[in-house]
């Protein structure tokens, strides 16, 4: 993914922690804050809480193959931060699309078809 799609400094995910919106469900919490740019950036924050570095990244690699998948459904003008919970370890990728697509649509950030 291209850099002006992603959320890097820690100034910038602070802001969208104190100011954006947060939604939730049993496996992901998401932060959105409409940014006023022509295009939808994202991160992603997996703590050590829920595991070793191997478990955090194949999460994380996981959560971005999903976004990339389903990127051209998403608004444009927002900035997201996907945050994973404990129980994300034990779900299959399948389950954590459904959960991913999930969470966007109670923010309301999918395109209408």
């Amino acid at each position: 993914m291209e850099k002006k799609y992603r959320i890097r400094k820690n100034m910038e995910f602070k802001n969208i922690y104190k100011v954006g919106k947060n939604y939730w469900n049993r496996n992901l919490i998401l932060y959105v804050k409409n940014n006023g740019l022509n295009e939808t950036r994202v991160g992603y924050t997996i703590t050590k809480k829920i595991g070793n570095a191997v478990t955090r990244n194949k999460i994380r690699r996981r959560m971005k193959e999903i976004y990339r998948l389903n990127f051209h459904n998403i608004k444009d003008g927002y900035d997201l931060i996907f945050i994973a919970k404990r129980s994300i370890v034990d779900i299959s990728f399948e389950e954590l699309e459904g959960s991913m697509i999930h969470i966007m649509s109670i923010a309301k950030l999918l395109k209408k078809r």
